[in-house]
């Protein structure tokens, strides 16, 4: 089950690394990809390339037996060296205050304190042979990380693999800090975590604009793979859409898959007022510039308008402790900065 599983998240998940690895692998904090149009909404509020972790360092209890979201039970005796299998996962850690145990990270861990770590998986292909050269005495992976015979292989050279599950909405930001916590033996501590996460999710959702719910599109763009997708019902971004007082237009339009491929006729069907992209993907389409030129784009009431909302790679769809940033800089670029878009 897992096997097919991690198939069908793969494929996005290997386009999404390649790009961050050509991209040299840093967080992209610029507001305004290059060749975006300087009036566009592009030029709000853009999300801090560093975690803050809590003000005081817990202390790991250890041994601990956790449950895993593959359905296995994982004992944890020891947590000094840590390799998270996704940049969420890594985000977790250090805002725990437990940074200083992770000794690797993926490609898509671009947060400024992970920055210098050796780079052992890329998205959805996992380097079993890189991750073991380390020691690591836990590996934290998400239901999608594979492939599984890597999984697998960690696994047979004794190292205790916690599985959390992949995030798919804001509801999701406590279960997987709590999961981490836990599995580190400081289950204080991912209180903590989870309750000033989630305060500050709210605050932001307590300042969003009532009464305009936008159309927002959530467009996942690879021009240098020609991957052109519009974001359906599980693409992962409407709960972040709805949290931002939008509408997500592709799973109002009916587009009940993750992703389906962009035409005409789609974009016409869901009608954006605004597109939701990642930062990285809008500069390998040539900025806004070039967006407007992907068929159908431009009839858009946002092509039109030139209305892009674009969140750096690393962090849009993570989930984590700072989705509230990620929720501010949506929020700040849909309606403008007082609101009045």
């Amino acid at each position: 089950m897992r096997r097919l599983r991690n198939r069908l998240a793969g494929a996005l998940l290997s386009v999404l690394a390649l790009s961050l690895t050509a991209s040299g692998c840093g967080g992209s904090s610029e507001a305004a990809p290059g060749g975006g149009d300087p009036t566009s909404s592009t030029a709000g509020a853009s999300v801090a390339n560093r975690v803050e972790p809590l003000a005081r360092r817990p202390e790991p209890r250890l041994p601990v037996t956790v449950p895993s979201a593959d359905g296995e039970r994982v004992t944890v005796r020891a947590a000094e060296r840590i390799v998270p299998l996704s940049g969420s996962l890594s985000e977790i850690v250090f805002t725990l205050g437990l940074g200083d145990r992770v000794v690797a990270r993926d490609v898509t861990a671009t947060f400024e304190q992970a920055a210098k770590l050796p780079v052992v998986t890329r998205g959805h292909d996992v380097s079993a042979e890189s991750v073991l050269s380390l020691r690591p005495d836990l590996v934290l992976a998400e239901t999608t990380s594979g492939p599984e015979e890597a999984v697998d292989q960690i696994r047979a050279a004794g190292v205790p693999v916690l599985f959390v599950e992949a995030a798919k909405g804001l509801d999701d930001v406590g279960p997987r800090i709590g999961a981490v916590a836990d599995a580190l033996g400081v289950p204080a501590a991912g209180k903590e975590l989870t309750r000033r996460s989630e305060q500050r999710i709210e605050a932001v959702r307590g300042d969003v604009p009532h009464g305009q719910e936008p159309r927002v599109a959530f467009l996942y763009l690879r021009g240098s793979a020609s991957v052109y997708l519009i974001g359906g019902k599980d693409s992962g971004a409407g709960s972040l859409i709805e949290a931002a007082g939008a509408v997500d237009a592709g799973a109002a339009s009916g587009l009940d898959k993750d992703f389906t491929a962009i035409t005409s006729e789609a974009l016409v069907k869901a009608a954006p007022d605004a597109i939701l992209v990642m930062s990285k993907g809008l500069e390998s389409v040539g900025g806004v510039d070039g967006l407007v030129k992907i068929p159908g784009v431009a009839q858009t009431p946002a092509g039109m308008d030139r209305r892009i909302v674009s969140v750096e790679d690393g962090v849009l769809l993570n989930y984590g402790p700072r989705t509230d940033q990620v929720l501010k800089s949506v929020v700040a670029q849909l309606y403008g900065e007082d609101g009045a878009k």
